[in-house]
């Protein structure tokens, strides 16, 4: 009782402050009808110590998954707690838009850092401040293509993300550009099939690499047929398999696309996550969003500037190069700390776990009685098997026992009907694999 009479006399004082006796002559212009003529069904008022032991209740009722075995874009790796301490640093974690350097220098700093981390990566000599997540970053790259060659056709191998697919659809369709699907060939773009549409309207043909399904493309030998008619090569990439794959820029890419969750990032139901975007240095000019750039000043002294794109160019229209006009700075920055801490060897020694373990997974998996790859392709850490029972009773049966099996794929694309896809990170260990590999054998 003593809560709720200090809540009164806190509200009676707050009043009285304002030069009111009564809460009601603040709503008075808020209609009768609107309003709420009885009192919230609300339950008594706890203190902190019990709220706390009451959320800690409900929290305990959620099923904690042991082992997670779902890809599709988004995965489940190891981001070393580094990461979090140095994002939750007030100076990053409220930090804004940095217009004014004299003022932003160890957010223009962090961002000139990332920059140069995703360039390293790729190949490719120019890197924006990050987009906001893989499929806009794509919608952005087929975007730029079509204005740089004055074309209006970009080809998108049907191995690329389904959802990505969607996502340049839905920016595009407000121009008349025509967005054509390559066929795929045992999980691969079909070669043949991108000779019969390659043509002089076209103006990009874009890849994932490793694709939708896990496969590692013929990257250079496409890249070659795109420079033939004078398109763009854009390649969608996974940023640990660079560990151990050639980069974007070695295999020919003109512009290289990605989503950066996996550099240190949580899952997060679904984001926030982080867009990035390398391209050749001609299209420095030409790509959306911001960069920033290092500098000198009068007196000699290092400084950091934002460069080349600001908010103000991007309500020009049509004649802006995008409609961007923020990043995601603080993801981009959880990359930078992940990508440091790893190092050249770190980066590389997950991309041969991920790849060594994914490949145990599917040798023992592929053992089993009705249970078979479903493409005879090289593959770095997600795979396809086409499986004895539906894949959506094997994931819910599973899901119970704390294991996340893998992702129901033929919800997503046409021909896939059950078939289960599995991604390994190198968080999965040998015990975890071999327990997926017995639960799935009940199903045999």
């Amino acid at each position: 009782m003593s809560f709720i009479s200090n809540s009164s006399n806190i509200r009676r004082r707050m009043l009285e402050e304002i030069g009111h006796e009564d809460f009601e002559d603040l709503i008075k212009s808020i209609p009768a009808s609107l309003r709420l003529k009885r009192p919230l069904n609300l339950a008594d008022p706890l203190s902190e110590i019990e709220l706390v032991d009451a959320i800690q209740q409900v929290a305990g009722k959620n099923k904690k998954a042991v082992s997670n075995f779902t890809g599709g874009g988004a995965y489940d790796h190891f981001s070393p707690a580094a990461v979090d301490h140095i994002l939750l640093r007030s100076e990053f974690y409220t930090a804004y838009t940095p217009y004014q350097a004299e003022v932003s220098q160890g957010t223009l700093q962090a961002i000139y850092e990332f920059q140069t981390f995703i360039s390293r990566l790729t190949g490719l000599p120019a890197t924006n401040a990050s987009m906001y997540d893989g499929a806009s970053a794509l919608a952005e790259a087929v975007s730029l293509a079509l204005t740089k060659t004055g074309r209006n056709e970009a080809l998108i191998s049907r191995s690329v993300n389904p959802f990505y697919m969607e996502t340049v659809k839905t920016y595009l369709s407000g121009r008349k550009v025509k967005i054509k699907s390559l066929n795929i060939f045992d999980g691969s773009t079909d070669l043949e099939d991108l000779k019969a549409k390659l043509s002089e309207k076209t103006a990009a043909i874009v890849i994932q690499n490793p694709n939708f399904f896990g496969l590692l493309e013929k990257a250079s030998e496409l890249s070659a047929f795109a420079k033939e008619k004078g398109a763009l090569f854009i390649i969608v990439y996974d940023p640990i398999s660079l560990g151990v794959l050639l980069s974007p820029g070695e295999c020919g890419a003109d512009i290289a696309v990605a989503e950066g969750q996996c550099l240190g990032i949580p899952l997060n139901f679904g984001g926030p996550y982080l867009g990035l975007f390398s391209a050749r240095q001609e299209f420095v000019r030409n790509i959306p969003g911001r960069l920033s750039g290092k500098t000198r000043d009068s007196k000699g002294r290092f400084g950091y500037v934002l460069t080349l794109q600001t908010r103000e160019q991007h309500i020009r229209r049509e004649r802006a190069s995008s409609n961007i006009c923020t990043n995601q700075a603080l993801c981009a920055l959880a990359a930078t700390v992940y990508l440091s801490l790893l190092g050249n060897s770190g980066l590389e020694k997950i991309g041969r776990l991920c790849l060594s373990k994914a490949h145990y997974a599917a040798s023992k998996i592929s053992q089993l009685p009705g249970y078979k790859l479903k493409y005879n392709a090289p593959f770095f850490k997600e795979f396809v098997v086409e499986t004895p029972v539906s894949p959506h009773r094997i994931i819910t049966r599973l899901a119970g026992k704390g294991i996340m099996p893998g992702v129901d794929i033929g919800k997503y694309v046409t021909g896939l009907k059950g078939c289960l896809m599995i991604a390994v990170t190198e968080k999965r260990t040998r015990k975890q694999i071999d327990d997926l590999v017995f639960e799935l054998s009940k199903f045999a």
